[in-house]
């Protein structure tokens, strides 16, 4: 723990796993060079350039906009293009968490809209962003203008649309500001830290006046001791307990035990749906669906100017019930790192860092790469040092010493020590010491995200291009979340086999087919040479792959693959198809 942490923050709001997620989100999902990049692109007016290097595609021209919903709506969003922060988007962007760290699937984020360009209501159509459907595919996000379906009335969206009009902190530059407020710091100093970042004690927080901030401490502090009740009254909200008559048979579920380990901020909740309300005309919204989703928490201001009521209610809603963004709702997830020691201040995106810690001197931003370091290995009764460097792992044995265990192991012999680390590095099996498996998730964490640079920036410091991971994947298998144009002559300089197979028995194409890698990434490896006539460990052809995951851009490689190899792969899929159990044709 960071000296001045709160001892005990987080036991009941963070489990081990979603700190560990979050930490590697904030290390390596938003990497320090996008950050500025961006910047740099979105300040000398270039908000496409912008766009782009935050890894964001465009799927509108603002002329087409102007000439669909007038001159008056084309300006106004221009006006959000120019000041949208995508590097800030992608910072607060809901995570899968659990062990992950990439975006949530599937997630529409509405940024803002605009009516008839008076703003008046309803506002429709929207600037809105689209996450990916895959839980570790490419971290790429789609910007879109214009309607959105599933609306059953304006201004009112479906389950996993997140309405951010109200949060403009999150992606606008000329509000980043108003995080701060969001906080609870309002005037004042930010809940349970002072003006640098640097956390309250339990001396300073039992100390606490009645200002805006202490407030707001003591309500967290009541909710984390699993005191739901007094934690809602302290902050002036109505709480009824009472579940619903369904709930009877939810094995001994309570509403006190759900809002324990739900990750709700009790003191913002009144801010957030009185704003919703003025933006929206309603007083009823639902928020933090928990419990497999069955049920949510119910946040309605019943009349104009009275107390705030919160309560348990089912999943299912009216479908004129919006939901409150989880952004307006939940916890900052920086705070709750900070609280727990589990990242620095400084660490923090730079805007988040000058909204919450004015008083915080730089420089900001996420860390770069980690450069290989030596790491002890136990090796025939003795310690030896290996790392990587010159693009190998490096260990004191001679050349002659490594050709001999390379013989034994041929010969199905058993190998130890710096040969058998060796060996499961490039061959993602057995184990490896702490050191050197942190070094190969830094590797491939970064590429998880896309960060094309650290990972170049990595190679160059000498880590093996033929590292695999836990899953037997190794570089060319990550290329689609990558810069494959920066990327594969490189790989393919170095050797490296196009038809290595991970632990689903994929080759580098397949994976490409099956996880979203682009039509580029796709033609520059055939054009490499991959092999066709491949399939994986469920029997799958290319072809079936293409028709399993709808990859309708990939038509072209389906119809060579029956052409040229008629009966390859699956005769059990081949049925499924023809019994009608897809949804639909390719």
């Amino acid at each position: 723990m960071r000296p001045g942490a709160t001892p005990g923050a987080g036991e009941r709001f963070l489990s081990a796993e979603d700190v560990s997620s979050l930490r590697r989100t904030r290390r390596y999902a938003v990497p320090h060079w996008m950050i500025e990049r961006s910047a740099e692109r979105r300040l000398a007016g270039d908000w496409r350039g912008a766009l782009a290097v935050a890894k964001v595609d465009v799927t509108f021209d603002p002329a087409e906009v102007a000439a669909s919903y007038g001159t008056a709506v084309a300006s106004a969003l221009v006006s959000d293009l120019r000041h949208l922060v995508p590097d800030l988007v992608r910072w607060h962007l809901p995570r899968v968490l659990g062990g992950r760290s990439t975006l949530g699937t599937d997630r529409v984020v509405v940024l803002a809209g605009y009516g008839d360009g008076t703003g008046g209501l309803p506002l429709a159509p929207y600037l809105h962003l689209r996450t990916s459907p895959l839980f570790d595919g490419p971290q790429r996000l789609t910007l879109s203008f214009g309607g959105l379906s599933g609306e059953p009335s304006p201004g009112v969206f479906a389950a996993r649309i997140e309405d951010w009009r109200v949060v403009r902190y999150l992606w606008d530059a000329r509000h980043t500001d108003g995080l701060r407020a969001a906080a609870g710091g309002g005037g004042g100093r930010i809940p349970f830290f002072h003006e640098d970042g640097t956390p309250l004690t339990p001396q300073e927080l039992a100390a606490s006046g009645d200002d805006a901030a202490g407030r707001a401490e003591r309500v967290t502090l009541l909710h984390q001791e699993g005191r739901v009740s007094e934690a809602f009254a302290a902050a002036g909200i109505d709480w009824d307990p009472a579940m619903p008559e369904s709930a009877r048979s939810w094995r001994g579920m309570d509403s006190e035990e759900i809002l324990r380990s739900t990750a709700v901020d009790i003191t913002r909740l009144e801010t957030a749906v009185r704003r919703a309300t003025a933006a929206t005309g309603r007083e009823r919204f639902l928020i933090a669906n928990f419990w497999r989703g069955h049920i949510r928490l119910d946040v309605t201001d019943h009349s104009t100017g009275g107390r705030l009521r919160a309560r348990v209610v089912e999943s299912s809603r009216p479908a004129t019930t919006p939901s409150l963004p989880e952004a307006a709702w939940r916890r900052l997830p920086d705070l709750d790192l900070l609280r727990v020691g589990a990242i620095q201040p400084r660490r923090l995106h730079p805007l988040v860092v000058r909204a919450l810690f004015p008083a915080l001197e730089g420089p900001f931003g996420p860390p770069g790469p980690s450069l290989p370091r030596p790491v002890r290995v136990r090796c025939r009764g003795e310690w030896h040092e290996v790392v990587f460097r010159d693009g190998a792992l490096r260990s004191p044995h001679t050349e002659e010493e490594r050709q001999r265990e390379s013989a034994m192991r041929a010969f199905g012999g058993a190998v130890a020590g710096c040969f058998a680390v060796e060996h499961s590095v490039t061959s993602g099996t057995g184990r490896l010491p702490k050191g050197l498996r942190a070094q190969r998730r830094e590797l491939f964490m970064r590429a998880q995200h896309g960060d094309t640079p650290g990972v170049l920036e990595l190679l160059d410091a000498g880590i093996d291009l033929r590292v695999r991971d836990g899953r037997r994947r190794g570089l060319l298998h990550a290329l689609p979340l990558l810069d494959h144009g920066e990327l594969l002559p490189r790989l393919l300089e170095a050797g490296l086999d196009l038809e290595a197979r991970d632990s689903l028995e994929r080759t580098p194409l397949a994976v490409a087919v099956s996880e979203l890698g682009s039509v580029p990434l796709v033609e520059a490896l055939l054009d490499a040479g991959s092999r066709i006539d491949v399939i994986d460990s469920t029997e799958l052809s290319l072809a079936q792959l293409i028709r399993r995951y709808r990859r309708k851009d990939l038509g072209f490689l389906r119809e060579r693959v029956i052409a040229e190899h008629p009966g390859i792969g699956s005769a059990w899929y081949e049925k499924w198809i023809e019994h009608g159990e897809e949804d639909e044709e390719q």
